[in-house]
């Protein structure tokens, strides 16, 4: 391994260390560090192998974050992997895995009662259409977010 090659696997550990990043995030940083392509892709496969670069990882505990933290649905959360530069398919099984261990229709319940804490209600027009786009934003199926609207709006 040249003295390039090097630097840049040590400055890929130190990034690392910080807070897990995406293959592709890790050689833009990389990249802007001025290291070479060549450094930089000895350096990416090193880590690779030893595990301390892996799409899945970072994936799975973007989903957990922004499932957790955050409140997002499905496909917002596919939406924000996907812009770290994982490809769809790992995205996918990264949200299904950490879905499989939420209520769905809880957090829909929860994202909801946090956008009307100030006193709205559903039952103004404004106020009806102003949630539900939020929801849709948010990455909550269409169909889900009607439903649980239509039947707070009765309340």
């Amino acid at each position: 391994m040249s003295a390039g090659a090097e630097r840049a696997y040590v400055a890929g550990l130190t990034l690392l260390a910080r807070r897990e990043l995406a293959e592709a995030q890790l050689r833009t940083r990389l990249s802007k560090r001025k290291f070479a392509e060549d450094d930089i892709e000895t350096a990416v496969a090193r880590l690779r192998r030893e595990r301390a670069l892996d799409d899945r990882r970072t994936a799975v505990a973007c989903a957990r974050t922004q499932v957790r933290i955050k409140h997002r649905g499905r496909a917002r959360v596919v939406r924000q992997i996907e812009a770290l530069g994982i490809a769809r398919d790992v995205a996918r099984d990264a949200v299904a895995e950490v879905f499989a261990e939420v209520d769905e229709a809880a957090l829909l319940e929860h994202a909801l009662d946090r956008r009307l804490r100030h006193g709205m209600t559903l039952s103004d027009p404004a106020v009806f259409r102003r949630v539900h786009r939020y929801l849709l934003g948010q990455g909550f199926a269409p169909d889900r977010v009607m439903t649980l609207l239509r039947r707070r709006a009765k309340k």
